[in-house]
Protein backbone atom coordinates (compact mmCIF):
# COMPACT_ATOMS: atom_id res chain seq x y z
CA UNK A 1 0.00 0.00 0.00
CA UNK A 2 1.72 3.19 -1.18
CA UNK A 3 -0.14 6.28 -0.01
CA UNK A 4 2.47 8.83 -0.98
CA UNK A 5 3.39 8.17 -4.62
CA UNK A 6 1.61 11.05 -6.33
CA UNK A 7 2.74 9.94 -9.79
CA UNK A 8 0.86 6.64 -9.75
CA UNK A 9 -1.87 6.41 -12.44
CA UNK A 10 -4.59 5.56 -11.65
CA UNK A 11 -4.12 6.15 -7.94
CA UNK A 12 -4.68 3.25 -5.59
CA UNK A 13 -7.41 3.91 -3.07
CA UNK A 14 -8.21 1.93 0.04
CA UNK A 15 -11.22 1.59 2.32
CA UNK A 16 -11.38 0.14 5.77
CA UNK A 17 -12.95 -0.14 9.19
CA UNK A 18 -11.82 1.12 12.58
CA UNK A 19 -12.52 -1.54 15.20
CA UNK A 20 -10.63 -2.59 18.31
CA UNK A 21 -10.40 -6.36 19.03
CA UNK A 22 -12.16 -5.97 22.37
CA UNK A 23 -15.30 -5.15 20.36
CA UNK A 24 -15.50 -8.54 18.64
CA UNK A 25 -18.52 -10.66 19.55
CA UNK A 26 -18.07 -13.83 21.56
CA UNK A 27 -19.23 -15.68 24.66
CA UNK A 28 -16.51 -14.67 27.14
CA UNK A 29 -17.37 -11.11 28.16
CA UNK A 30 -14.82 -9.32 25.98
CA UNK A 31 -13.83 -9.61 22.33
CA UNK A 32 -10.94 -11.97 21.69
CA UNK A 33 -8.75 -13.38 18.93
CA UNK A 34 -10.92 -16.43 18.35
CA UNK A 35 -13.80 -17.06 15.97
CA UNK A 36 -15.19 -13.52 16.16
CA UNK A 37 -11.89 -12.12 14.90
CA UNK A 38 -11.73 -14.45 11.91
CA UNK A 39 -15.39 -13.83 11.09
CA UNK A 40 -14.62 -10.11 11.03
CA UNK A 41 -11.76 -10.63 8.56
CA UNK A 42 -14.11 -12.69 6.38
CA UNK A 43 -16.66 -9.88 6.54
CA UNK A 44 -13.98 -7.35 5.60
CA UNK A 45 -13.01 -9.38 2.56
CA UNK A 46 -16.64 -9.84 1.53
CA UNK A 47 -17.13 -6.07 1.89
CA UNK A 48 -14.16 -5.22 -0.30
CA UNK A 49 -12.37 -3.56 2.63
CA UNK A 50 -8.57 -3.63 2.53
CA UNK A 51 -7.64 -1.79 5.74
CA UNK A 52 -8.35 -2.70 9.34
CA UNK A 53 -7.41 -0.07 11.91
CA UNK A 54 -7.02 -0.96 15.60
CA UNK A 55 -6.18 0.97 18.75
CA UNK A 56 -3.00 0.18 20.73
CA UNK A 57 -2.79 -3.54 21.50
CA UNK A 58 -1.02 -3.30 24.86
CA UNK A 59 -1.78 -4.78 28.28
CA UNK A 60 -4.15 -2.23 29.80
CA UNK A 61 -4.20 -1.13 33.43
CA UNK A 62 -6.47 0.97 35.61
CA UNK A 63 -9.18 2.64 33.52
CA UNK A 64 -8.84 0.06 30.72
CA UNK A 65 -7.52 2.63 28.25
CA UNK A 66 -5.47 1.22 25.37
CA UNK A 67 -3.47 4.45 25.58
CA UNK A 68 -2.22 3.74 29.12
CA UNK A 69 -0.70 0.24 28.92
CA UNK A 70 1.70 -1.34 31.39
CA UNK A 71 4.20 -1.90 28.58
CA UNK A 72 5.01 -0.58 25.12
CA UNK A 73 5.87 -4.11 24.02
CA UNK A 74 3.51 -6.51 25.80
CA UNK A 75 0.17 -7.49 24.25
CA UNK A 76 -3.31 -7.48 25.77
CA UNK A 77 -3.84 -10.80 27.60
CA UNK A 78 -7.58 -10.27 27.99
CA UNK A 79 -8.15 -10.87 24.27
CA UNK A 80 -6.50 -14.30 24.30
CA UNK A 81 -9.07 -16.79 23.03
CA UNK A 82 -10.38 -19.34 25.57
CA UNK A 83 -11.50 -21.49 22.65
CA UNK A 84 -7.90 -21.68 21.43
CA UNK A 85 -6.84 -22.78 24.91
CA UNK A 86 -9.50 -25.50 24.74
CA UNK A 87 -8.01 -26.68 21.45
CA UNK A 88 -4.63 -26.95 23.18
CA UNK A 89 -6.21 -28.97 26.03
CA UNK A 90 -5.18 -26.24 28.45
CA UNK A 91 -8.80 -25.44 29.33
CA UNK A 92 -11.90 -27.64 29.59
CA UNK A 93 -15.64 -27.09 29.63
CA UNK A 94 -15.76 -27.59 33.39
CA UNK A 95 -13.56 -24.51 33.82
CA UNK A 96 -16.43 -22.34 32.59
CA UNK A 97 -19.09 -23.53 35.06
CA UNK A 98 -18.99 -20.24 37.01
CA UNK A 99 -18.84 -17.94 33.97
CA UNK A 100 -20.97 -14.82 34.56
CA UNK A 101 -23.91 -13.92 32.33
CA UNK A 102 -22.44 -11.20 30.14
CA UNK A 103 -24.09 -8.27 28.42
CA UNK A 104 -23.11 -9.11 24.82
CA UNK A 105 -23.00 -5.44 23.76
CA UNK A 106 -20.96 -4.05 26.64
CA UNK A 107 -17.79 -5.08 28.46
CA UNK A 108 -17.87 -5.23 32.24
CA UNK A 109 -14.11 -4.99 32.64
CA UNK A 110 -14.07 -5.89 36.32
CA UNK A 111 -15.83 -9.23 35.89
CA UNK A 112 -14.27 -9.95 32.49
CA UNK A 113 -10.71 -9.41 33.73
CA UNK A 114 -11.28 -11.51 36.86
CA UNK A 115 -12.77 -14.37 34.85
CA UNK A 116 -10.16 -14.26 32.09
CA UNK A 117 -7.33 -14.09 34.63
CA UNK A 118 -8.64 -17.20 36.36
CA UNK A 119 -8.72 -19.06 33.04
CA UNK A 120 -5.23 -17.95 32.09
CA UNK A 121 -3.80 -19.08 35.41
CA UNK A 122 -5.47 -22.48 34.97
CA UNK A 123 -4.00 -22.76 31.48
CA UNK A 124 -0.54 -21.89 32.80
CA UNK A 125 -0.77 -24.52 35.54
CA UNK A 126 -1.54 -27.17 32.97
CA UNK A 127 1.11 -25.91 30.60
CA UNK A 128 3.81 -26.22 33.25
CA UNK A 129 2.46 -29.40 34.85
CA UNK A 130 0.91 -31.79 32.30
CA UNK A 131 0.04 -34.22 35.08
CA UNK A 132 -2.69 -31.83 36.23
CA UNK A 133 -4.89 -33.34 33.52
CA UNK A 134 -4.47 -36.68 31.79
CA UNK A 135 -5.64 -35.28 28.44
CA UNK A 136 -2.77 -32.80 28.20
CA UNK A 137 0.39 -34.56 27.09
CA UNK A 138 2.66 -31.53 27.17
CA UNK A 139 2.66 -30.48 23.52
CA UNK A 140 6.36 -30.44 22.72
CA UNK A 141 5.95 -28.17 19.70
CA UNK A 142 4.15 -25.60 21.82
CA UNK A 143 6.86 -25.88 24.48
CA UNK A 144 9.55 -25.31 21.87
CA UNK A 145 7.72 -22.30 20.45
CA UNK A 146 7.40 -20.88 23.96
CA UNK A 147 11.14 -21.30 24.59
CA UNK A 148 11.98 -19.57 21.31
CA UNK A 149 9.58 -16.73 22.09
CA UNK A 150 11.17 -16.16 25.50
CA UNK A 151 14.69 -16.10 24.07
CA UNK A 152 13.78 -13.84 21.11
CA UNK A 153 12.07 -11.04 23.05
CA UNK A 154 14.47 -9.07 25.22
CA UNK A 155 11.68 -6.93 26.68
CA UNK A 156 9.89 -9.95 28.14
CA UNK A 157 11.95 -10.42 31.32
CA UNK A 158 11.48 -6.79 32.40
CA UNK A 159 7.73 -6.95 31.73
CA UNK A 160 7.24 -10.25 33.57
CA UNK A 161 9.15 -9.10 36.67
CA UNK A 162 7.31 -5.78 36.65
CA UNK A 163 3.89 -7.44 36.50
CA UNK A 164 4.86 -10.04 39.11
CA UNK A 165 6.06 -7.17 41.31
CA UNK A 166 2.71 -5.43 40.93
CA UNK A 167 0.91 -8.61 41.93
CA UNK A 168 3.17 -9.04 44.95
CA UNK A 169 2.34 -5.47 45.99
CA UNK A 170 -1.40 -5.95 45.36
CA UNK A 171 -1.39 -3.67 42.32
CA UNK A 172 0.54 -0.78 43.88
CA UNK A 173 2.51 1.31 41.35
CA UNK A 174 6.26 0.72 41.12
CA UNK A 175 7.17 4.09 42.64
CA UNK A 176 5.61 2.92 45.94
CA UNK A 177 7.63 -0.30 46.10
CA UNK A 178 10.57 -0.87 48.43
CA UNK A 179 13.87 0.44 47.11
CA UNK A 180 15.38 -2.96 46.33
CA UNK A 181 12.68 -3.52 43.70
CA UNK A 182 11.94 0.08 42.80
CA UNK A 183 15.55 0.56 41.67
CA UNK A 184 17.20 -2.85 42.11
CA UNK A 185 20.86 -3.72 41.72
CA UNK A 186 21.64 -6.82 39.66
CA UNK A 187 21.86 -8.91 42.81
CA UNK A 188 18.60 -7.53 44.19
CA UNK A 189 16.85 -8.11 40.90
CA UNK A 190 18.05 -11.72 40.83
CA UNK A 191 16.70 -12.25 44.33
CA UNK A 192 13.29 -10.90 43.32
CA UNK A 193 13.28 -13.07 40.18
CA UNK A 194 13.85 -16.14 42.32
CA UNK A 195 11.20 -15.05 44.80
CA UNK A 196 8.56 -14.38 42.11
CA UNK A 197 9.54 -17.11 39.65
CA UNK A 198 6.06 -18.61 39.37
CA UNK A 199 4.31 -15.36 38.53
CA UNK A 200 7.13 -14.34 36.19
CA UNK A 201 6.63 -17.57 34.28
CA UNK A 202 2.89 -16.90 34.10
CA UNK A 203 3.36 -13.46 32.55
CA UNK A 204 5.82 -14.80 30.00
CA UNK A 205 3.33 -17.51 29.11
CA UNK A 206 0.39 -15.17 28.53
CA UNK A 207 2.53 -12.98 26.28
CA UNK A 208 3.49 -16.05 24.31
CA UNK A 209 -0.21 -16.87 23.88
CA UNK A 210 -1.07 -13.33 22.80
CA UNK A 211 1.69 -13.18 20.20
CA UNK A 212 0.95 -16.66 18.93
CA UNK A 213 -2.70 -15.78 18.37
CA UNK A 214 -2.18 -12.23 17.09
CA UNK A 215 0.46 -13.14 14.52
CA UNK A 216 -1.71 -15.97 13.26
CA UNK A 217 -4.63 -13.54 12.85
CA UNK A 218 -2.42 -10.94 11.17
CA UNK A 219 -1.24 -13.57 8.69
CA UNK A 220 -4.87 -14.48 7.94
CA UNK A 221 -5.76 -10.83 7.37
CA UNK A 222 -2.77 -10.23 5.09
CA UNK A 223 -3.50 -13.39 3.11
CA UNK A 224 -6.99 -12.02 2.50
CA UNK A 225 -5.68 -8.71 1.20
CA UNK A 226 -6.21 -6.74 4.40
CA UNK A 227 -3.50 -4.51 5.86
CA UNK A 228 -3.58 -3.58 9.54
CA UNK A 229 -3.04 -0.04 10.78
CA UNK A 230 -1.79 -0.07 14.34
CA UNK A 231 -1.67 2.76 16.83
CA UNK A 232 1.22 3.85 19.03
CA UNK A 233 0.66 6.30 21.90
CA UNK A 234 3.37 8.93 21.90
CA UNK A 235 3.55 8.85 25.71
CA UNK A 236 3.69 5.91 28.12
CA UNK A 237 2.01 5.38 31.48
CA UNK A 238 3.84 6.45 34.62
CA UNK A 239 3.06 3.07 36.19
CA UNK A 240 4.64 1.09 33.37
CA UNK A 241 7.63 -1.15 32.90
CA UNK A 242 8.93 1.38 30.36
CA UNK A 243 9.39 4.06 33.03
CA UNK A 244 10.42 1.61 35.77
CA UNK A 245 13.44 0.29 33.86
CA UNK A 246 14.30 3.49 31.93
CA UNK A 247 14.02 6.20 34.58
CA UNK A 248 16.75 8.35 32.99
CA UNK A 249 14.70 8.61 29.81
CA UNK A 250 11.88 10.44 31.59
CA UNK A 251 11.54 13.68 33.55
CA UNK A 252 11.42 12.24 37.08
CA UNK A 253 12.66 13.38 40.45
CA UNK A 254 14.86 11.27 42.76
CA UNK A 255 11.81 9.45 44.16
CA UNK A 256 10.45 8.49 40.76
CA UNK A 257 7.75 11.17 40.60
CA UNK A 258 7.32 13.23 37.42
CA UNK A 259 8.46 16.82 37.41
CA UNK A 260 6.23 17.62 34.44
CA UNK A 261 3.43 15.62 32.82
CA UNK A 262 1.75 15.41 29.43
CA UNK A 263 -1.51 16.90 28.26
CA UNK A 264 -2.95 19.34 25.76
CA UNK A 265 -4.21 22.90 26.22
CA UNK A 266 -7.91 23.78 25.99
CA UNK A 267 -9.34 22.58 22.68
CA UNK A 268 -12.39 21.21 20.89
CA UNK A 269 -12.79 18.43 23.44
CA UNK A 270 -12.26 20.30 26.73
CA UNK A 271 -12.31 23.92 27.96
CA UNK A 272 -9.62 23.11 30.55
CA UNK A 273 -7.49 21.02 28.23
CA UNK A 274 -6.69 17.38 28.82
CA UNK A 275 -4.37 16.45 31.67
CA UNK A 276 -3.10 13.00 30.74
CA UNK A 277 -0.56 12.74 33.54
CA UNK A 278 2.06 10.75 31.60
CA UNK A 279 5.66 11.54 32.49
CA UNK A 280 7.40 13.47 29.72
CA UNK A 281 10.51 12.34 27.89
CA UNK A 282 13.97 13.47 28.85
CA UNK A 283 14.83 14.07 25.21
CA UNK A 284 18.53 14.89 25.77
CA UNK A 285 18.98 11.40 27.26
CA UNK A 286 17.13 9.81 24.33
CA UNK A 287 19.40 11.70 21.94
CA UNK A 288 22.48 10.35 23.74
CA UNK A 289 21.25 6.80 23.10
CA UNK A 290 20.41 7.63 19.48
CA UNK A 291 16.75 7.01 20.37
CA UNK A 292 17.44 3.33 20.91
CA UNK A 293 14.38 2.67 23.12
CA UNK A 294 12.07 4.51 20.74
CA UNK A 295 13.38 2.73 17.66
CA UNK A 296 13.04 -0.69 19.31
CA UNK A 297 9.48 0.26 20.21
CA UNK A 298 8.55 1.27 16.66
CA UNK A 299 10.25 -1.72 15.03
CA UNK A 300 8.45 -4.00 17.45
CA UNK A 301 5.05 -2.49 16.70
CA UNK A 302 5.68 -2.85 12.97
CA UNK A 303 5.95 -6.60 13.45
CA UNK A 304 2.39 -6.56 14.82
CA UNK A 305 0.84 -4.28 12.21
CA UNK A 306 1.60 -3.11 8.68
CA UNK A 307 1.29 0.62 9.37
CA UNK A 308 1.38 2.77 12.48
CA UNK A 309 -0.71 5.78 13.42
CA UNK A 310 1.29 7.91 15.84
CA UNK A 311 -1.13 9.28 18.39
CA UNK A 312 -0.53 12.96 19.22
CA UNK A 313 2.05 13.34 16.45
CA UNK A 314 2.45 17.02 17.26
CA UNK A 315 4.33 15.97 20.42
CA UNK A 316 7.36 15.24 18.23
CA UNK A 317 7.45 18.92 17.25
CA UNK A 318 6.36 20.55 20.50
CA UNK A 319 4.66 19.07 23.55
CA UNK A 320 2.52 20.61 26.27
CA UNK A 321 4.37 20.33 29.59
CA UNK A 322 2.27 20.74 32.74
CA UNK A 323 3.93 20.98 36.17
CA UNK A 324 3.23 17.85 38.19
CA UNK A 325 0.44 18.45 40.71
CA UNK A 326 -1.68 20.77 38.58
CA UNK A 327 -5.38 19.89 38.56
CA UNK A 328 -5.96 20.87 34.92
CA UNK A 329 -3.83 21.29 31.81
CA UNK A 330 -4.35 25.05 31.62
CA UNK A 331 -1.04 26.08 33.18
CA UNK A 332 1.30 24.27 30.83
CA UNK A 333 3.72 25.48 28.20
CA UNK A 334 4.93 24.34 24.80
CA UNK A 335 8.40 22.77 24.77
CA UNK A 336 10.44 21.91 21.67
CA UNK A 337 10.96 18.24 20.76
CA UNK A 338 13.62 16.79 18.39
CA UNK A 339 11.17 15.69 15.71
CA UNK A 340 13.22 16.27 12.57
CA UNK A 341 16.34 14.65 13.98
CA UNK A 342 14.29 11.77 15.38
CA UNK A 343 12.55 10.88 12.12
CA UNK A 344 15.68 11.38 10.03
CA UNK A 345 17.49 8.84 12.17
CA UNK A 346 14.47 6.52 12.27
CA UNK A 347 14.22 6.46 8.48
CA UNK A 348 17.94 5.70 8.24
CA UNK A 349 17.58 2.93 10.83
CA UNK A 350 14.58 1.29 9.15
CA UNK A 351 16.12 1.62 5.70
CA UNK A 352 12.81 2.34 3.96
CA UNK A 353 10.04 4.93 3.88
CA UNK A 354 8.32 4.86 7.25
CA UNK A 355 4.76 3.46 7.12
CA UNK A 356 3.48 6.06 9.57
CA UNK A 357 0.22 8.01 9.75
CA UNK A 358 0.40 11.27 11.72
CA UNK A 359 -2.46 12.04 14.08
CA UNK A 360 -2.30 15.76 13.38
CA UNK A 361 -5.46 16.86 15.19
CA UNK A 362 -5.97 19.49 17.87
CA UNK A 363 -3.91 22.66 18.08
CA UNK A 364 -1.64 22.33 15.05
CA UNK A 365 0.74 25.05 13.90
CA UNK A 366 2.84 25.40 10.76
CA UNK A 367 5.91 23.69 12.20
CA UNK A 368 3.90 20.51 12.86
CA UNK A 369 2.68 20.51 9.27
CA UNK A 370 6.23 21.06 8.02
CA UNK A 371 7.48 18.10 10.07
CA UNK A 372 4.65 15.89 8.81
CA UNK A 373 5.18 16.87 5.17
CA UNK A 374 8.98 16.71 5.25
CA UNK A 375 8.74 12.96 5.82
CA UNK A 376 5.67 12.40 3.67
CA UNK A 377 3.44 11.22 6.49
CA UNK A 378 -0.28 11.28 5.69
CA UNK A 379 -2.36 13.27 8.16
CA UNK A 380 -5.96 12.77 9.27
CA UNK A 381 -9.16 14.41 8.06
CA UNK A 382 -12.24 14.03 10.27
CA UNK A 383 -15.53 14.74 8.51
CA UNK A 384 -17.37 15.61 11.71
CA UNK A 385 -14.87 18.44 12.25
CA UNK A 386 -15.62 19.77 8.77
CA UNK A 387 -19.11 20.77 9.86
CA UNK A 388 -18.41 21.75 13.46
CA UNK A 389 -16.68 24.80 11.98
CA UNK A 390 -19.12 26.99 10.03
CA UNK A 391 -16.26 28.54 8.08
CA UNK A 392 -14.03 27.20 5.35
CA UNK A 393 -11.67 24.63 6.87
CA UNK A 394 -9.21 21.91 5.92
CA UNK A 395 -11.52 19.07 6.99
CA UNK A 396 -14.05 19.79 4.23
CA UNK A 397 -13.65 17.16 1.49
CA UNK A 398 -12.95 19.69 -1.27
CA UNK A 399 -9.80 20.67 0.66
CA UNK A 400 -8.46 17.14 1.16
CA UNK A 401 -5.23 16.02 -0.48
CA UNK A 402 -4.39 12.56 -1.68
CA UNK A 403 -1.77 11.88 0.97
CA UNK A 404 -4.14 11.77 3.93
CA UNK A 405 -6.54 9.41 5.69
CA UNK A 406 -10.20 10.40 5.81
CA UNK A 407 -12.46 9.33 8.69
CA UNK A 408 -16.10 9.98 9.46
CA UNK A 409 -14.95 10.07 13.10
CA UNK A 410 -12.42 8.35 15.34
CA UNK A 411 -12.57 6.47 18.64
CA UNK A 412 -12.55 9.87 20.41
CA UNK A 413 -15.58 11.18 18.54
CA UNK A 414 -19.24 10.47 19.09
CA UNK A 415 -20.77 8.10 16.56
CA UNK A 416 -21.90 9.91 13.42
CA UNK A 417 -25.57 9.40 14.29
CA UNK A 418 -25.04 10.65 17.84
CA UNK A 419 -22.93 13.55 16.65
CA UNK A 420 -25.54 14.69 14.12
CA UNK A 421 -28.37 14.50 16.64
CA UNK A 422 -26.44 16.61 19.14
CA UNK A 423 -24.76 19.04 16.73
CA UNK A 424 -25.72 22.69 16.51
CA UNK A 425 -28.38 23.37 13.90
CA UNK A 426 -25.89 25.50 11.97
CA UNK A 427 -23.64 22.44 11.63
CA UNK A 428 -26.50 20.21 10.55
CA UNK A 429 -27.69 22.82 8.06
CA UNK A 430 -24.23 23.19 6.57
CA UNK A 431 -23.94 19.42 6.15
CA UNK A 432 -27.38 19.09 4.54
CA UNK A 433 -26.63 21.85 2.06
CA UNK A 434 -23.11 20.58 1.35
CA UNK A 435 -24.34 17.10 0.42
CA UNK A 436 -27.82 18.04 -0.81
CA UNK A 437 -29.38 15.61 1.63
CA UNK A 438 -32.17 15.56 4.18
CA UNK A 439 -29.82 13.56 6.44
CA UNK A 440 -32.37 10.80 6.99
CA UNK A 441 -29.57 8.33 6.19
CA UNK A 442 -26.84 10.41 7.83
CA UNK A 443 -24.39 7.59 8.58
CA UNK A 444 -24.22 6.46 4.98
CA UNK A 445 -24.18 10.03 3.72
CA UNK A 446 -20.98 10.43 5.71
CA UNK A 447 -19.59 7.02 4.70
CA UNK A 448 -20.11 7.87 1.04
CA UNK A 449 -18.47 11.26 1.63
CA UNK A 450 -15.52 9.55 3.32
CA UNK A 451 -15.08 7.00 0.55
CA UNK A 452 -15.57 9.73 -2.05
CA UNK A 453 -12.76 11.87 -0.65
CA UNK A 454 -9.58 12.19 -2.69
CA UNK A 455 -7.76 10.72 0.36
CA UNK A 456 -5.82 7.56 -0.45
CA UNK A 457 -7.26 5.78 2.58
CA UNK A 458 -10.79 6.09 3.94
CA UNK A 459 -11.65 4.54 7.32
CA UNK A 460 -14.99 4.43 9.10
CA UNK A 461 -15.70 3.19 12.65
CA UNK A 462 -17.79 0.04 12.79
CA UNK A 463 -20.37 1.97 14.84
CA UNK A 464 -21.05 4.18 11.80
CA UNK A 465 -21.31 1.20 9.49
CA UNK A 466 -23.95 -0.20 11.87
CA UNK A 467 -25.66 3.25 12.17
CA UNK A 468 -25.47 3.29 15.98
CA UNK A 469 -26.35 6.16 18.31
CA UNK A 470 -24.27 7.72 21.10
CA UNK A 471 -24.67 4.71 23.40
CA UNK A 472 -22.08 2.96 21.22
CA UNK A 473 -19.47 5.73 21.51
CA UNK A 474 -16.08 4.17 22.30
CA UNK A 475 -14.37 6.98 24.21
CA UNK A 476 -15.18 10.41 25.58
CA UNK A 477 -11.92 12.33 26.19
CA UNK A 478 -11.64 13.73 29.69
CA UNK A 479 -14.26 11.33 31.08
CA UNK A 480 -12.72 8.55 33.17
CA UNK A 481 -15.55 5.98 33.34
CA UNK A 482 -17.64 4.10 30.81
CA UNK A 483 -15.18 4.04 27.92
CA UNK A 484 -13.75 1.29 25.69
CA UNK A 485 -16.65 -1.07 26.39
CA UNK A 486 -18.77 -1.24 23.23
CA UNK A 487 -19.17 -4.55 21.34
CA UNK A 488 -21.18 -5.53 18.29
CA UNK A 489 -23.17 -8.76 17.83
CA UNK A 490 -22.35 -11.48 15.35
CA UNK A 491 -25.77 -11.08 13.74
CA UNK A 492 -24.83 -7.48 12.85
CA UNK A 493 -22.46 -8.63 10.10
CA UNK A 494 -25.08 -9.35 7.45
CA UNK A 495 -24.58 -10.15 3.79
CA UNK A 496 -26.68 -7.08 2.95
CA UNK A 497 -24.32 -4.85 4.95
CA UNK A 498 -21.26 -6.36 3.30
CA UNK A 499 -22.82 -5.78 -0.13
CA UNK A 500 -23.62 -2.16 0.71
CA UNK A 501 -20.05 -1.50 1.84
CA UNK A 502 -18.67 -3.26 -1.22
CA UNK A 503 -20.78 -1.28 -3.66
CA UNK A 504 -20.02 2.02 -1.94
CA UNK A 505 -16.28 1.37 -1.99
CA UNK A 506 -16.43 0.23 -5.61
CA UNK A 507 -18.35 3.35 -6.67
CA UNK A 508 -15.53 5.55 -5.41
CA UNK A 509 -12.69 3.47 -6.80
CA UNK A 510 -11.68 1.83 -3.53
Amino acid sequence: MDITNEAEKPPKRYAGILLHPTSFPGPYGIGDLGKGAYDFIDFMKQSGMTVWQVLPLGHTGFGDSPYQPFSSFAGQPYIISPDHLKELNLLFDSDFADMPAWNPENIDYGDAIAFKTKLLHLAYERFTDPAVHDDFSGNETLMQQYDVFCSDNEWLSDYALFMAGKDYHEGAPWYLWEDDLKSPTKAQRKAWENKLAGEIGYYKFIQFLFYYEWMRLKEYANENGISIIGDIPIFVAWDSVDVWVNKKLFCLDSKGYPTVVAGVPPDYFSATGQLWGNPLYNWPEHTKTRYDWWFKRIRHQLTLTDYLRIDHFRGFDKYWAVPYGEETAIHGKWVEAPGENFFTMLEATLGYHMPIIAEDLGEIDHSVIELRDKFGFPGMKILQFAFENPNENSFLPHNHIRNCVCYTGTHDNDTTLGWYKNAYEASRDKLRRYYSTDASDICWVMIRACFGSVASIAVVPMQDVLELDSWARFNTPGVAAGNWSWRYLQKDLTTHLAHRLFETAKMFGR
